[in-house]
């Protein structure tokens, strides 16, 4: 399995709500959010009935540029994290990127 398979969505939490609703695997589109004064890679993860959390902060610059520049909505396959990733790293959602073209390959 390529990491870019598992890519962990973090601050879950936060929409644990949206979340609950999710079928175990769907569809995100995925959003350059270019206001977020706290990260300023942030990229949203929208499944469902609105945000489920962020792309990874460590995965996110690879695929900001890529996703803010794009003119059409840039979706991924998604899936609940095990029972296993929620105890370990309290992770709830992983998302499968390998259909997307980084935009900084390094």
């Amino acid at each position: 399995m390529r990491l870019t398979e598992r890519v962990p969505v973090v601050a879950g939490i936060a929409f644990i709500e949206n979340i609950r609703a999710l079928p175990e695997t769907f569809t995100v589109a995925l959003s350059a959010e270019t206001g977020n004064r706290y990260f300023r890679h942030a990229i949203a993860v929208l499944g469902g009935s609105g945000k489920v959390g962020y792309v990874a902060p460590e995965i996110a610059p690879h695929y900001y540029d890529a996703i803010k520049s794009s003119t059409s909505p840039i979706t991924c396959p998604a899936r609940r994290g095990s029972i296993s990733d929620h105890e370990t790293s309290g992770v709830e959602l992983l998302l499968d990127l390998t259909g997307l073209t980084p935009s900084d390959p390094s």
